[in-house]
């Protein structure tokens, strides 16, 4: 997995005062778990820019004031709820012995027949998932191959199951399916009625026939009665 390097200088005091100034001065108070004791450390905003706005996945290298580097993953972000702006963030610390939990972007491969040939339309129902791994294995993104998918077929986080990393969901979890096309559910629906319509025009017409015929057999035994 591709290493995003951010630059954190150690913070001295983290009190309201203290972090408030940092805002301030465009740096994001942040803290380090999963060493130990936590550390406490700021980074510049702009630093998050590669990290935060990309739907791709990245581990983090953290250099320190006195070249120190860790290794990390970026584990909670907290943004104003007005302004966007990031306000703080959280990070766990990579070790190479250790499986970590992340969340990884599904990526699409091929077309579906479903699609080309039977007017379906594509739906994923998941564009990450949670996987387990050494930090070594952890993969860039998870590939779902839908060159088979027919109208109706789905695929499941089962068949993208690797001997490098788990995947955290049950395995009957729908990643993606080929279904059946509003557009063409109306047309279905429009089709159905249309034909029932003709189906009830043309019961109408048998009916009204055989009523006629009775009535007119009816007139006819009366008057050689009469």
């Amino acid at each position: 997995m591709k290493s995003i390097t951010i630059k954190g200088s150690k913070r001295e005091s983290v009190g309201k005062v203290a972090t408030k100034a940092l805002r301030n001065a465009g740096r994001v108070p942040s803290v380090l778990y999963g060493g130990g004791e936590p550390l406490h450390f700021s980074v510049p905003e702009l630093d998050f820019s590669k990290l935060v706005y990309t739907p791709n996945a990245h581990t983090v290298e953290i250099i320190l004031e006195d070249d120190s580097k860790i290794n990390a993953i970026l584990q909670d972000i907290q943004f104003h709820p007005l302004t966007d702006k990031i306000l703080h963030a959280d990070f766990y610390q990579l070790f190479e012995d250790k499986e970590i939990s992340m969340n990884i972007p599904v990526k699409v491969e091929g077309a579906a027949p479903g699609v080309l040939n039977s007017g379906g339309v594509l739906s994923r129902n998941k564009r990450k998932l949670r996987v387990k791994a050494f930090p070594a294995n952890l993969p860039d993104f998870i590939i779902a191959d839908i060159s088979t998918l027919e109208l109706g077929s789905k695929i499941y986080t089962e068949s993208l199951q690797t001997d490098t990393y788990s995947i955290l969901h049950p395995d009957n979890t729908v990643v993606c399916q080929v279904r059946t096309s509003r557009a063409s559910i109306i047309e279905e629906e429009v089709a159905t009625e249309e034909l029932e319509g003709a189906e009830g025009a043309a019961e109408g017409t048998a009916e009204g026939t055989a009523e006629g015929a009775a009535d007119g057999g009816a007139e006819k035994e009366a008057n050689s009665k009469e």
